[in-house]
């Protein structure tokens, strides 16, 4: 997988590709079902719930977190993303196009003037 600094721009097709490229590099094809890969999607998102859980908001109404625990939630994050790619490239979804096509129907059901 190319390295961190290589990245500007978050380009989901080119990120699923370097996570495939990752799974066969590792022969991991046989346990990269849609269910380990769901669940596995579901574990890290309790582990990102951690994160947050029993966080106050400061006063400007966010989160606070030390230096630790942002670098920290960022990897809690970065995982989430990671399985959900691999969730959809397993499914046949192109979340491109899926996610466009959530938001244009999603601004139909909630226009602006509303």
């Amino acid at each position: 997988m190319a390295n961190a600094t290589e990245f500007t721009n978050l380009d989901i097709e080119h990120l699923r590709q370097q996570l495939k490229h990752w799974v066969i590099q590792r022969n991991f094809q046989t346990i990269h079902t849609p269910k380990n890969l769901m669940l596995a999607l579901v574990g890290e998102i309790g582990e990102l719930a951690e994160c947050l859980q029993w966080k106050s908001e400061g006063q400007n109404g966010k989160l606070e977190f030390s230096a630790h625990e942002y670098v920290h939630l960022g990897e809690e994050l970065s995982d989430v993303l990671i399985y959900l790619i691999r969730l959809s490239d397993e499914c046949g979804i192109n979340l491109t196009e899926a996610v466009f096509r959530k938001i244009k129907l999603n601004s139909q059901k909630y226009p602006c003037n509303q």
